[in-house]
């Protein structure tokens, strides 16, 4: 009798230590469930800014050539930002990635601004011959996997069209995040690849309407014409309109511009170099379209100045 009764002291005492166990356990895992209740989600915006330009402004400009439109980056930025706290209402942003392409990675001017916006962190990949981007769709895919796997965002809405971007959404979608395609409303076709379309967990198209504050075309530039009968200026002489160019330039922007620009001589930025070009033919009333030892000569004139100025 007394063994029983042992015995079944010792099957309660188990049962109480197991009891007790559970008891902790369900303890522990309320209050993690309660300390995950109290975090926010996360979200970030992924932009491939080739796209954007190229299809924003073929929507609100009639153009893909970026020099033939503006674009409030800012604004459309602070637009993204408030349709993404919109669509993901109880998460916060991380910030915005702007992907683009630069000779060199080397900053132009409009990098530059975007950079310095609040919340949003430029990446670069390169521009060829061509003015192609590359490397961008595989910073996207580092950026992406890298997030998703550290916990870092729960939904990304990604703006983009290439089919490449389709391995940085699996490589998200592996870790357990949620990826939303943005696309642009395209006046004819598609301009996102089926593939990606495909892949992600929603979509949602931007409309004219959505766009056209903030994209503009600008205002068409005088064409001079280089013909038999017009005074081909000397190098000296243009070379001496890239010193004075370059002088408006550096009063206009101040000298931290200049430190920017400086890494990348003897190349200049397209933007710049589009720009000295067109207010070179307005000052001499002579196109150096084709002419490329008179644009060497422009550019070398830029450069000389800014150099003694440093």
């Amino acid at each position: 009798m007394d063994n029983v009764d042992e015995g079944g002291a010792a099957d309660h005492g188990v049962a109480a230590h197991i009891s007790a166990q559970l008891e902790r356990t369900n303890g522990l895992l309320e209050r993690v469930l309660a300390e995950v209740a109290k975090t926010p989600s996360t979200h970030a915006i992924f932009v491939d800014a080739g796209y954007l330009y190229a299809a924003a402004g073929r929507l609100a400009a009639g153009t893909e050539d970026r020099r033939s439109f503006d674009l409030d980056a800012e604004g459309l930025i602070e637009a993204l930002i408030d349709k993404a706290r919109t669509i993901f209402a109880d998460s916060r942003l991380l910030r915005v990635y702007w992907y683009d392409g630069a000779r060199r990675r080397i900053h132009t001017t409009e990098q530059q601004s975007i950079a310095e916006l609040p919340d949003v962190k430029v990446r670069l990949g390169n521009l060829n011959a061509n003015n192609q981007q590359k490397g961008v769709d595989s910073l996207i895919r580092s950026d992406l996997e890298s997030l998703a796997r550290h916990r870092a965002i729960s939904d990304a809405a990604l703006i983009g069209g290439d089919e490449d971007l389709v391995s940085a959404v699996e490589a998200a979608q592996g870790y357990g995040a949620r990826v939303h395609l943005w696309g642009i409303e395209a006046p004819d076709g598609r301009n996102q690849a089926e593939p990606l379309l495909w892949e992600v967990d929603s979509q949602r198209t931007f409309d004219l309407d959505f766009f056209k504050p903030y994209v503009s075309r600008r205002p068409a530039t005088t064409t001079y014409e280089a013909g038999p009968d017009a005074q081909r200026p000397t190098r000296e002489d243009v070379r001496f309109v890239g010193a004075q160019i370059a002088a408006k330039w550096l009063a206009a922007r101040g000298r931290e511009a200049l430190v920017g620009l400086l890494p990348g001589h003897p190349y200049l930025p397209g933007s710049v170099d589009q720009e000295l070009l067109v207010e070179a033919e307005r000052m001499l009333q002579y196109s150096l379209r084709g002419q490329s030892d008179l644009r060497r000569a422009l550019r070398d004139g830029f450069w000389d100045h800014l150099r003694t100025q440093y």
